[in-house]
C-alpha cells in the first residue's frame, strides 16, 4: 500500500502534489473512503467527526473535491459481513484515516480486520492525519496521552505503546504546535531516545510519503529524523 502520512492534513501545495503522484490521478477522478473513529473517545468526538467529513475541520481532508466520498466506520465492521465492506474498500483509490486517539483507532483497526487487508491493497493510498498516521507505525508517540480516555476495566491499555507497525519507522506529528506543549522538538528527542527505531518529527506543513518501503519527505515546513 502506498502511504502518504500527514500531521494535519493536505496542508500545502507540495503535500497535495505527493497525494496527486500517488494516485495516479487527479483528485476529482478518485474515489475515497473516510474513517472518522480516531476522533471519538474525545470530549464532543461525534460533532468532531462530522466537522472533519463536512469539510469545516481545521485540516484539509475530506473537502478536496473527490470524486465520490464514503465514510468507513471501523467499530461496526466486526458484526457486517466481510463481503458487504471489503470490496467497497479494495474499490476506493484512497482511504482517509482522521486523527484521535492512536491507542483507540489501532484497536478498531485490529478488531475491525482492516489492519490485517491493508498490506493487500497494493493499488490504494492511505492518507494518515496526526493519529491517523501514528496507527500504522511502530510505535505509539500518543500513548501516555490516550490512557487518560481508557474505560475503567478494559484491557485495551496493554501494550498501548505499539501501534501496528506497517512501516518500520514511527513518527510524531505537530512539531512546536503553539497548542501542544509536548511537541517542543526536545520532548520529542526525550521520547525518542527510548525508541528503538527512526523517528519522523514532523510539524503540519510536512508529510511522510512512502512507496514500496521508500520514505520521501514532502514539505513546505519543518522536520527532524531522530535515531536515522
Amino acid at each position: 500500500m502506498k502511504l502518504l502520512l500527514t500531521s494535519s492534513g493536505i496542508r500545502n501545495q507540495s503535500i497535495a502534489g505527493a497525494l496527486t503522484d500517488l494516485l495516479g490521478k487527479p483528485i476529482a477522478e478518485s474515489s475515497a473512503l473516510f474513517v472518522p473513529t480516531g476522533i471519538y473517545p474525545f470530549p464532543g468526538g461525534a460533532g468532531r467527526a462530522w466537522e472533519a467529513m463536512s469539510g469545516k475541520a481545521r485540516s484539509p481532508l475530506c473537502d478536496l473535491g473527490w470524486k465520490s466520498l464514503g465514510m468507513l466506520e471501523l467499530t461496526a465492521l466486526p458484526t457486517i459481513r466481510e463481503e458487504n465492506w471489503i470490496p467497497s474498500v479494495r474499490e476506493a483509490d484512497a482511504l482517509l484515516v482522521w486523527g484521535g486517539d492512536a491507542l483507540y483507532l489501532t484497536h478498531w483497526m485490529r478488531q475491525s480486520g482492516l489492519a490485517d487487508l491493508l498490506p493487500s491493497l497494493h493499488d490504494s493510498v492511505y492518507v494518515g492525519v496526526s493519529a491517523g498516521s501514528i496507527a500504522v507505525t511502530a510505535y505509539n508517540c500518543d500513548a501516555e496521552f490516550d490512557l487518560e480516555f481508557v474505560p475503567d476495566g478494559s484491557d485495551r491499555a496493554q501494550g498501548a505503546d505499539r501501534a501496528l507497525g506497517l512501516v518500520d519507522f514511527t513518527l510524531y506529528p505537530h512539531l512546536n504546535h503553539p497548542d501542544m506543549a509536548d511537541t517542543t522538538l526536545a520532548n520529542i528527542e526525550k521520547w525518542a531516545s527510548g525508541i528503538p527505531v527512526a523517528t519522523y518529527a514532523i510539524d503540519d506543513d510536512t508529510a511522510i510519503k512512502v512507496v514500496d518501503g521508500t520514505v520521501e519527505v514532502v514539505s513546505e515546513g519543518n522536520w527532524k529524523l531522530l535515531n536515522g
